[in-house]
């Protein structure tokens, strides 16, 4: 699974002005919404669900924030680089900067595990993170985002 199969575009927020988990999640809820049709209501919901079970801040200034949805047809993502970390309850404590949204439908099973795999993949590589933090405009940050994928095939 590449990520070109996760995210568009679109789907890149290069510098989301947000000060708390809730307000990142929220924010990115409606950007999930505008890009899929599905209520940006339910997909922050699944996700406050999701981060009650405990936090998908994977350390490193990482989040893999997800969830399921019924009404989803596919699984995709919307990538953001915040403009200021903030506390995302990480494993690790420090700040998050970089999260990547992931949206399954209910019954995408092993294909749901496998997009979370790839994405924490691709993104616990530094050098990969080291180019995203530095990246400044949509299409730089995808061009980081898919141009890594071929030396991180699945």
């Amino acid at each position: 699974m590449l990520l070109t199969d996760l995210i568009t575009p679109e789907a890149v927020v290069p510098s989301l002005k947000v000060n708390t988990k809730k307000h990142a999640l929220q924010e990115l809820s409606d950007r999930a919404g505008l890009i899929s049709g599905l209520a940006a209501r339910e997909i922050f919901d699944a996700l406050l669900q999701r981060e009650r079970l405990g936090s998908t801040g994977i350390g490193e200034g990482i989040a893999i924030p997800h969830g399921k949805l019924a009404k989803a047809e596919t699984i995709f993502g919307i990538f953001a680089r915040l403009a200021r970390p903030i506390d995302f309850h990480s494993l690790d404590g420090a700040p998050v900067d970089l999260i990547c949204l992931l949206i399954a439908p209910e019954t995408a099973g092993a294909d749901h595990l496998k997009a979370l795999a790839r994405l924490a993949r691709v993104l616990r590589d530094t050098r990969v993170t080291a180019k995203l933090r530095a990246a400044r405009d949509v299409s730089a940050l995808y061009a980081v985002l898919t141009g890594e994928t071929a030396s991180h095939a699945a």
